[in-house]
């Protein structure tokens, strides 16, 4: 077992571990520690506590000891610096009009690196930019590309909920969201609406895509699928009087009227059994008036088989007295 202890240098910044060693530290109290980039304050977020040597970054750095009063005063000095180095670095920008938007500056706590921190289209060659800002700083310069992501959570800002930004207050990392957890929630897919002030999809579409994905996987039914009509009748009395009876026998009849029509209709089939031969009847009998008139040509015929074919398919109707008067006719000519 090894004993650790978190350290964090920006708020909602990533949490780093270290080996305090014999110091004791609790929980908000400001260290100096050693990292990769030098020498950096932080601040306690995790009290001291032992984890399993394998699920430690090896080399673990030292706490070097807690912050003093002077180490306030050199973080103090260090903020002021950081604010004179971003308005030479807008300047030195403009000057080189190099197509880049600086977010931020950073000085390392014992002033042996100035980061500066940008937004850019795409890869941007500021290799003469550098050289003018070590001759400005006499230190090393590095210069950093961010996402936009990145930028929101450095600069902050208040989300469409009206809250501050979750990046900007509790988030240590970054999660990969994508659209899919939006439709599995059932939201709207306009951009405007699921898209934070970055311009990407908002980070909060992922808190509850697990709880989604799993209520789809236990089978559970979707909102207005299951039981439309079973809550209607269980809370239903059964005195026949009130309105909430009178409206359950009107859903009941309906049902009804429509099982009705969906059944066949005896009576209904023997008469469209009977429909093609009446009209194979009256197609021989406008035989001889097609010869009477010849003029009329293909269209007439053309006319009698689609109406022939439409009424094969419709369901049959009351005749009139001209289409009795029409079916006598034809009987006498035979």
């Amino acid at each position: 077992m090894v004993k650790v202890v978190g350290v964090r240098f920006k708020h909602a910044g990533k949490i780093y571990y270290f080996d305090p060693g014999d110091i004791e530290l609790t929980a908000g109290d400001p260290v100096i520690v050693e990292t990769v980039r030098g020498i950096e304050y932080g601040q306690v977020v995790v009290a001291p506590k032992e984890v399993e040597e394998s699920d430690v970054v090896q080399p673990l750095k030292q706490v070097l000891r807690r912050a003093t009063e002077e180490d306030m005063e050199i973080l103090a000095e260090n903020a002021e610096k950081e604010r004179s180095a971003f308005q030479i670095g807008l300047e030195k920008i403009e000057k080189h009009g190099l197509p880049m938007k600086l977010v931020d500056v950073e000085y390392t706590f014992d002033n042996s690196k100035v980061i500066f921190y940008f937004t850019a289209d795409g890869r941007v060659d500021f290799r003469e930019l550098v050289k003018d800002l070590a001759s400005v700083f006499r230190t090393r310069i590095e210069l950093r590309q961010i996402g936009v992501r990145d930028q929101a959570k450095m600069l902050g800002g208040l989300g469409p909920c009206g809250r501050p930004l979750c990046c900007a207050t509790f988030l240590g990392d970054f999660e990969p969201v994508s659209i899919k957890m939006a439709k599995e929630q059932n939201l709207s897919l306009n951009p405007s609406k699921i898209s934070g002030i970055c311009g990407r999809l908002m980070c909060c579409l992922k808190y509850e895509a697990e709880v989604y994905k799993a209520e789809k996987e236990d089978g559970q039914p979707e909102a207005g699928e299951a039981g439309l009509e079973e809550p209607m009748m269980e809370g239903a009395c059964a005195c026949g009087e009130c309105a909430g009876c009178a409206f359950v026998d009107a859903a009941v009849e309906e049902s009804e009227t429509r099982d009705e029509l969906e059944e066949s209709d005896p009576q209904a089939e023997e008469d469209l059994e009977e429909t093609p031969v009446q009209e194979d009847e009256e197609g021989e009998a406008a035989a001889p008036i097609k010869e009477d008139n010849a003029q009329d040509g293909s269209s007439t015929s053309k006319s009698k088989g689609s109406f022939r074919r439409k009424r094969r398919y419709r369901r049959p109707r009351k005749r009139g007295k001209k289409d009795d008067r029409n079916q006598s006719r034809g009987n006498e000519k035979k």
